[in-house]
């Protein structure tokens, strides 16, 4: 495997540099001194920011992109090796990395590397962290997939030994991963385009937690079935977090406000108690608050901070986020694309002031779709009115014989009306003409489907 020299920086050249998470390490290593350059398909908010600290960024995945010297080449597991790129890469035979591996070999930079992992939820509590980090002034390198309002942007590099990341599971690339503090959020069953099943994915989710060492610690979320046969043995301690005192970390108390968003006490390691308020709606972010919390004790960060950090989290980019309101219809766009994920937001939205609720959802990939037909159509009855698009391939080429018209029926098997849309247009114009003054719509889904409302807002 390629090793980067931070003493002696090269030139990479990333494919899909506009990623979420790509953007951020490519920002890194230019910080770092490293002539960094790469492509992706169309501009982007991601795309400009690069562009404004002088890395070169080709539109449209050509070989003839990769000219100038070049060390190493970095590729996201969206990356197909048909790719035009990918093949130039290989018949030049230029070192090649992946994602994951050069996120584990930034993370070897840092004394305090925290991994944040799970099926749901990692964007909001890599937030929630980043949060409390921030306001504690311990200066942190931040990798987050999504937007941080606070800070107007997914990265942020600090001059501490602190550095947060997510940790995602897809192609097992959390195994390259170097962290000291690990956090498992939860473990579904989900990406079963790579996985074997369950079981699989709980291997990996053991082998994440095998990757920390002694001086570190895992938190993670109690309600995880056989949680043992994650935590076995490890050499690190363990911290757990769930709904009762057989957690270290539980709540007690809970109520929400008008918009859903709860207040609760929170008890800790030694009967410790302490009261939280957060401005994020829905009972997964206790969940995710709490992680959180174990965390910055796990830093000794003061408790002070911690309540007025959690307080001030404002949420993150399209995780509930409010975008305006449109002949008195309030308008809310969400990420959620797994079963879990839909329930958990719907359940928000139910303590959020609302006549009917509405949801436009766009199934994100093929095989998800696939796997989870009924469980999609079950999750999605917890809102009054459904509204379908085109499913959102993302990198998948071959459509298993699975439509969004295969979820709109399993959802009217179940009693509820749905409806479905081959265009943005069509769908934009039936809720302009069927959502009434005091409904939500919100725009659900991985892709982007966020246009719609957004395109709504604009009219």
């Amino acid at each position: 495997m390629y090793k980067l020299d931070f003493d002696h920086p090269s030139s990479i050249y990333f494919v899909g540099i506009g990623g979420i998470s790509m953007c951020c390490l490519a920002e890194l290593l230019a910080d770092a001194g490293f002539r960094v350059s790469g492509s992706d398909r169309a501009p982007s908010p991601l795309t400009h920011v690069l562009e404004s600290k002088g890395i070169k960024v080709f539109y449209g995945q050509r070989a003839e992109n990769m000219t100038d010297p070049i060390d190493c080449v970095v590729f996201t597991s969206a990356i197909l090796p048909d790719n035009p790129e990918y093949i130039a890469a290989h018949e030049k035979q230029l070192p090649c990395l992946t994602r994951g591996q050069l996120m584990g070999q930034i993370m070897k930079n840092y004394q305090m590397p925290v991994a944040v992992s799970g099926t749901h939820g990692k964007t909001t509590t890599t937030s929630m962290i980043s949060e409390i980090l921030l306001q504690a002034d311990l200066d942190p390198t931040l990798s987050i997939g999504g937007i941080l309002k606070d800070i107007g942007s997914n990265m942020r590099i600090g001059k501490s030994g602190y550095f947060v990341t997510e940790a995602c599971e897809y192609t097992n690339s959390f195994l390259d991963f170097f962290p000291r503090i690990g956090i498992i959020l939860n473990i579904e069953a989900d990406h079963l385009d790579f996985f074997r099943d369950l079981d699989d994915i709980r291997n990996s989710f053991r082998k994440f937690a095998e990757l920390l060492p002694e001086n570190g610690c895992l938190i993670i979320n109690g309600q995880i079935e056989n949680p043992d046969e994650i935590t076995h043995n490890l050499k690190c301690p363990v911290v757990t977090f769930g709904p009762d005192d057989n957690s270290d970390y539980h709540p007690a108390d809970i109520h929400y406000n008008s918009l859903g968003c709860p207040t609760f006490t929170l008890y800790g390691p030694g009967n410790r108690e302490r009261q939280f308020t957060l401005q994020v709606p829905g009972e997964h972010n206790i969940y995710n608050a709490m992680a959180a919390v174990a965390l910055a004790d796990r830093l000794s960060i003061d408790s002070g901070i911690t309540v007025r950090a959690l307080g001030a989290y404002r949420g993150t980019d399209r995780r509930f986020e409010y975008k305006g309101s449109i002949g008195g219809v309030t308008v809310i766009d969400d990420y959620a694309h797994h079963p879990t994920e839909i329930a958990a937001t719907l359940k928000a939205a139910a303590n959020y002031p609302h006549k009917r609720l509405w949801c436009v959802f766009q199934p994100h990939t093929y095989s998800r779709t696939k796997a989870f037909l009924k469980e999609l159509a079950q999750a999605l009855t917890l809102a009054d009115k459904v509204v379908l698009t085109d499913i959102y391939a993302a990198r998948e080429n071959d459509d298993l014989g699975i439509s969004s018209e295969d979820l709109l029926r399993e959802v009217q098997s179940l009693g509820q009306e749905c409806h479905y849309f081959s265009t943005f247009d069509e769908t934009e114009n039936f809720l302009l003409e069927n959502c009434i003054n005091g409904d939500m719509l919100i725009t659900m889904g991985a892709g982007d489907v966020m246009k719609i409302g957004e395109n709504l807002l604009g009219r």
